[in-house]
């Protein structure tokens, strides 16, 4: 881990500290022993099915990447696609932002591509996974009938919207980077090269990978089914959610299917803030949903949001862990080479070495 890095854990560190005081400095009263008995209502098989349906939703990241590879590798498999996803799926849970390259590293270099090339396809991937959980919102806040029941349906519909807002940059940007990214590209590097032209090269750098990400889509065929692909997935991560709350056997946790995509939202938002194989902003962005827009009890809001980090975010790591000690793989050293190769664009078939 360098200094960057430890700056910015310890940063990351301080802040989830004082989130914790405040959450906790709130909850005066907090039963701890209504906390942990909680636990003993909760139904497993419903928990057990939770985590296999997230367990579909990695198989369909791995059916959408297969997607995204038909121009360079038609014959790509997914099943070849689903070891380097649950890997690292499990490296992102365990080393928290610095494992997030490991798995368009590994993909790179089993299908014997570019590094750069499936950076491009994981930012793509991106778009692609809020597009298609803003879609979900939208339907649920204009359309369902169970969000217009909350308090909070203003902040609903606003989530949607602000979701909506976002969707909506990223596409006049991907249109603008698929059009005009090399003369982009070129603008960066003459505008900032006496000023910052490290920066300016990595930022030009990324806008030309951005750019052949787009290729991926390169038929309406492509767009759809990704598209269809990424839609289904996200419902399927949906249902896993209200899997988990109904298991508490507890009126206050048995919350319409439309309403869960609420929850889900702020999970998302708050898994900004996360720390190596701790979390924290997701569990407390969840917690707080759950306590504040569903009024639901907070020592059973803090069980169910705890239960939902674990059984979305935690649960791929037993299988993560056995897939890369077969494959004799560490972590932390996949880790560490997709950043060094990141940084120099060295192609992941050539061994990088460690710093």
């Amino acid at each position: 881990m360098n200094r960057k890095q430890i700056l910015l854990y310890g940063l990351l560190a301080v802040l989830l500290a004082v989130l914790v005081y405040i959450q906790f400095h709130t909850w005066r009263n907090f039963d701890w022993d209504k906390f942990l008995s909680q636990l003993d209502n909760v139904r497993w098989l419903h928990i057990v099915h939770a985590v296999a349906l997230i367990y579909v939703a990695y198989l369909m990241r791995a059916i959408r990447w297969k997607i995204f590879l038909r121009p360079v590798r038609r014959n790509a498999s997914s099943i070849r696609l689903i070891a380097p996803t649950i890997i690292g799926f499990t490296g992102l849970a365990l080393l928290g932002r610095p494992g997030e390259l490991i798995r368009p590293y590994l993909i790179a270099r089993r299908e014997n591509l570019s590094f750069s090339s499936q950076l491009a396809v994981w930012a793509v991937e991106r778009i692609f996974d809020i597009g298609a959980f803003t879609i979900l919102l939208i339907a649920a806040a204009f359309v369902a009938t169970a969000p217009k029941r909350l308090s909070y349906y203003s902040s609903f519909r606003e989530a949607g919207m602000a979701f909506a807002g976002l969707v909506f940059g990223l596409t006049v940007a991907a249109i603008i980077v698929s059009r005009s990214g090399e003369a982009l590209a070129r603008w960066v590097e003459r505008r900032f090269a006496h000023r910052a032209s490290n920066v300016a090269h990595r930022v030009a750098l990324r806008i030309r990978e951005f750019r052949s990400g787009l290729d991926t889509i390169h038929s309406p065929s492509s767009f759809l089914g990704a598209t269809a692909v990424s839609i289904v997935m996200w419902c399927v991560i949906a249902v896993a959610y209200k899997e988990v709350t109904h298991a508490y056997r507890v009126d206050e946790l048995e919350i319409p299917q439309t309403q869960v995509l609420l929850l889900m939202g702020s999970s998302m938002v708050g898994s900004i803030i996360q720390l190596p194989g701790v979390g924290g902003g997701s569990q407390l962005a969840t917690i707080a949903a759950l306590e504040h827009i569903f009024d639901v009890p907070k020592e059973l809001a803090a069980s169910c949001g705890i239960m939902l980090w674990l059984v979305t975010f935690v649960a791929v790591v037993p299988l993560g862990l056995f897939l890369a000690h077969r494959e004799r793989l560490s972590l932390r050293q996949l880790s560490q080479e997709s950043h060094i190769a990141e940084q120099s664009g060295a192609d992941p078939s050539t061994p990088v070495a460690s710093p």
